[in-house]
């Protein structure tokens, strides 16, 4: 890695990862209009196109990316770029401080709608009329779209048209985590890449540097439930998880006890639920769990029970964002989790 890609400037004038440094001065090396950065949750998708647009704008870019001193990435940051269009669901918007058309913002306020989930059709319109302007600077515009796959059916196919046939100036950056829900026609259409894994000494590195006091045990325990990806480690991190209390879920929920997870979300609940699922079926097979140490495994549920659970997760992952009792929805999961750890 060159000087140069370590110090790449990331978004809102932030330091990128090394490890999305090199990604992002790899990336910038290809000409096709169109990219779709894919993977796992955790890597970085967001921040990578952001950084992509980011140097694709900027007026003085070196091959390692934005220069993060210029107007135009200055105007980035601010959320001001006219030649930058980007594409988030309603409440990621709000969350990440994008700002949203007058007409959605004030409805949002006045509550006669909800901040949606998914990328409505008239945000998509917006890049056929943004398609056919003018740029204001530069020799580029750009579209973001994250996560790809929050674009429903009439959004995407809305989207398709312009994706299909751009403007000579206009490029696209799009970021997904699960690009199998894309269309196929979509990513047919981009130049598809895959988001690389960090080596585990920078990852644990950087989760310190975000995480001001912690120490390399308790980073290796967040880095270790969220699978080995950093940014999704930091929510466990948020939640001050210790080695121990890590170490400990599996059997207190073989055996029905959700005291642990009580004030969790029910997403990282469920996620919970799912990684001891996966390692006791590990240990089961004979093979090594991915989330926690062996000792920690009970291993002694039926295969086919194990199996039986997971399909049930896995289905309880499709409505986990509904506003269930969350009380009641814990309880459920526990006496499921109970009933497939019985032997």
């Amino acid at each position: 890695m060159t000087d140069d890609a370590s110090k790449s400037a990331g978004p809102d004038g932030g330091r990128l990862p090394p490890w999305l440094a090199r990604q992002l001065a790899t990336l910038l090396d290809q000409r096709g209009h169109a990219l779709l950065l894919a993977g796992p949750s955790g890597l970085g998708q967001y921040e990578l196109a952001l950084a992509l647009a980011r140097a694709w704008l900027c007026e003085h870019a070196t091959a390692a990316g934005a220069c993060g001193q210029c107007a135009s990435c200055h105007a980035v940051d601010v959320r001001t770029h006219a030649d930058l269009l980007v594409l988030l669901p309603e409440q990621l918007a709000l969350d990440l401080d994008w700002p949203l058309d007058e007409r959605t913002r004030d409805k949002i306020e006045k509550k006669e709608i909800k901040a949606s989930k998914w990328i409505r059709v008239e945000a998509a319109r917006a890049v056929v009329d943004f398609g056919q302007t003018t740029r204001s600077r530069g020799a580029t515009k750009v579209v973001l779209v994250y996560p790809a796959d929050r674009l429903n059916i009439e959004s995407a196919n809305t989207l398709l048209k312009t994706l299909e046939e751009p403007a000579g100036d206009l490029r696209f950056v799009l970021a997904t985590e699960s690009a199998q829900s894309l269309l196929p026609t979509i990513r047919s259409r981009c130049q598809a890449h895959a988001l690389a894994w960090p080596p585990e000494a920078e990852a644990l590195a950087w989760l310190r540097a975000q995480v001001p006091g912690s120490d390399d045990a308790s980073a290796r325990v967040w880095l270790r439930a969220a699978g080995g990806r950093p940014a999704d480690a930091l929510n466990w991190a948020q939640l001050r998880l210790t080695a121990a209390q890590w170490a400990q879920l599996p059997k207190a929920i073989a055996s029905g006890d959700g005291s642990a997870l009580a004030g969790w979300s029910p997403a990282q609940q469920l996620d919970t639920l799912q990684k001891c699922c996966h390692d006791m079926m590990a240990v089961a097979a004979g093979a090594a769990p991915r989330f926690f140490d062996v000792a920690h495994v009970p291993g002694k549920a039926l295969p086919l029970a194990l199996q039986a659970w997971s399909r049930d997760l896995m289905a309880a992952a499709r409505t986990v964002e509904h506003p269930f009792s969350a009380g009641l929805l814990l309880e459920a999961w526990m006496a499921r989790a109970r009933t497939a750890c019985q032997v």
